[in-house]
């Protein structure tokens, strides 16, 4: 029997970043067959000999995030004893403010996940999202930080969702020919706002799968190029009104689209 392929995921928190590093990384390959194996709350040098003896065992590797000294030297030791392949996400990254900014740091786990203002804000920003999804909210417009504009299936919703998680409060507005816009979105500054456009092939491959994933014919007009092309050249007219910035998503990811908005900002 094949042995299973694994990546231990170890913190002596809840171990969320080094599983987002590891995930992203795993984007990068064809890799569905690999396993996360995530070991959180990690308190002493004798656990993580038993767990670097189980990574030995099965050949994986790890990545970790400890922010306490005495954890990082012993997964090092263990890492070298062991032939083991082990990935400090926080370490480096510590010693370089420190040695930079000569600050000593909290060695406090979990401070990712504080409930501070922080908190509190991406909280709010995530509920202010869902209220303003879709143009259901159109006075949400005019407290967004920022309002994303296109037509349906350029990425609105999940964006808005993405920026909500960074505590930015988004309104989300889809733009349809037999729909006037509301007159909000005229009154906002046009740096607040952003048009989302997409290649017309794309948006058609996306459309059809998504009446597809519902049980609609596949050839309704919601899924035609003509309809397409006519949806986005109304889009593109009120971007244009608007003077807004326009990001073409086009195979781009929304990690990535979300980084822009941010740079806007």
């Amino acid at each position: 029997m094949e042995q299973e392929q694994v990546i231990y995921v170890c913190s002596d928190s809840v171990g969320d970043t080094a599983d987002a590093v590891a995930r992203a990384t795993l984007r990068q390959f064809d890799a569905q067959q690999i396993k996360i194996r995530r070991v959180a709350n990690i308190k002493s040098e004798d656990e993580i000999q038993r767990l670097m003896e189980e990574v030995a065992k099965q050949k994986a590797f790890v990545v970790y995030t400890l922010v306490q000294p005495e954890l990082r030297e012993m997964m090092k030791e263990e890492s070298a004893r062991l032939g083991v392949n082990a990935v400090d996400i926080m370490g480096p990254m510590m010693q370089a403010f420190v040695d930079t900014f000569h600050d000593t740091p909290k060695r406090k786990p979990g401070l990712l996940h504080a409930l501070d203002d922080d908190y509190f804000r991406r909280i709010e920003a995530m509920e202010f999202a869902v209220k303003c999804d879709d143009g259901r909210d159109t006075q949400g417009l005019l407290q967004a930080h920022i309002v994303l504009i296109g037509i349906s299936r350029t990425s609105k919703t999940p964006l808005s969702i993405y920026l909500a998680h960074k505590g930015v409060k988004v309104a989300n507005l889809p733009l349809v020919p037999e729909v006037k816009a509301p007159a909000e979105l005229f009154s906002i500054p046009a740096n607040r706002i952003v048009g989302l456009t997409m290649d017309p092939d794309q948006i058609l491959k996306v459309r059809k799968e998504r009446l597809k994933s519902i049980g609609l014919p596949h050839h309704a007009k919601y899924a035609t190029l003509e309809r397409i092309v006519e949806e986005l050249e109304y889009a593109h007219g009120v971007m244009k009104q608007l003077r807004c910035r326009v990001i073409d998503v086009t195979n781009k990811a929304i990690e990535e689209t979300a980084g822009i908005i941010m740079g806007y900002m």
